[in-house]
């Protein structure tokens, strides 16, 4: 009799495809907040951050422990076969975001979720990013990331005044990537430098609580990093000094079909699983080993 209970409640719970479980498990950590991150901040605990797109590798991912998932519209290029991120739309930012959001739902629902504003949905005012940022607030995410400096301080202004958490993101802005001329680094010379530190301390004032560094010199990410109290930084390809990293998870799980970029580490190499690739990422951004300046820096 308990052999059969037992196999009947094991098809219950089975689900096919391999999809999601039915129901949540009870978390094994408390939930990722804004005040969590600037207490992580504080101590010096590094923030691990990932991109996702759909609901099962959003949970994977909460549940091997990562901080925070960032529904990037690098998905234009992983998942849609984009040459850059500018043809994203934001019905498509929309439709990843709830997906994730479910996955998240499903398991610990533990990890901190952005969702990235994509090109043209909060260009053109700030009454239009405000619009945008509440279409992916209803999908579930807790923050939004929008990209660039100067012009879009009174846009995380507005933003933040009107209870919308706001991750800003300077250095090499794929959004803009023509304008910038390519793939390049950025805030090398000295004038560059001085723009790019000014744009971080005034997204700062105007409310933003991460910063998202994208291939930037490691002197000036660590820089910027200790003189920004309120706003940490995350980096990808700009050193070790950050406050936290993000990998693109597509190139972290060695996915990338052209050529990896330098600041990549495939975690998938030696690890059991997908899950087990996650942990030591995490593992790797929390002791410090990754990334190393002189093999993943400029």
């Amino acid at each position: 009799m308990t052999q059969t209970t037992d196999s009947n409640a094991a098809a219950l719970h089975a689900t096919p495809y391999g999809t999601l479980p039915p129901a949540s498990p009870m978390p094994s950590r408390k939930p990722i907040s804004l005040p969590r991150i600037a207490e992580m901040r504080s101590r010096g605990e590094k923030i691990a951050m990932v991109t996702a797109y759909d609901a099962t590798f959003a949970a994977v991912a909460d549940a091997a422990g990562m901080d925070s998932i960032l529904v990037g519209d690098s998905l234009g290029m992983v998942c849609q076969g984009l040459h850059t991120t500018v043809g994203v739309s934001l019905e498509s930012m929309r439709y990843h975001t709830e997906m994730v959001a479910r996955g998240l739902r499903r398991a610990q629902g533990t990890a901190w979720l952005i969702g990235d504003l994509p090109f043209g949905s909060y260009q053109e005012s700030k009454e239009q990013a405000f619009r945008s940022a509440a279409v992916l607030m209803q999908a579930g995410a807790h923050m939004v990331k929008l990209e660039g400096g100067g012009w879009t301080t009174e846009v995380v202004r507005f933003l933040v005044e009107r209870g919308i958490p706001v991750c800003a993101h300077l250095g090499l802005t794929p959004q803009t990537v023509h304008a910038l001329g390519g793939y390049r680094v950025q805030g090398r010379s000295q004038a560059s430098a001085e723009i790019l530190k000014r744009q971080a301390h005034e997204l700062q004032d105007a409310g933003a609580t991460l910063l998202v560094l994208e291939m930037v010199p490691a002197p000036l990410s660590a820089e910027l990093t200790t003189e920004l109290t309120h706003c940490a930084t995350i980096g990808i390809g700009a050193g070790k000094g950050t406050a936290g990293q993000v990998l693109v998870m597509h190139d972290m799980l060695g996915l990338n079909l052209g050529k990896n970029p330098k600041f990549v580490r495939n975690f998938m190499d030696g690890a059991p699983s997908i899950r087990g690739a996650f942990e030591a990422y995490i593992a790797a951004v929390k002791n410090g080993s990754f990334p190393e300046d002189a093999v993943h820096a400029w």
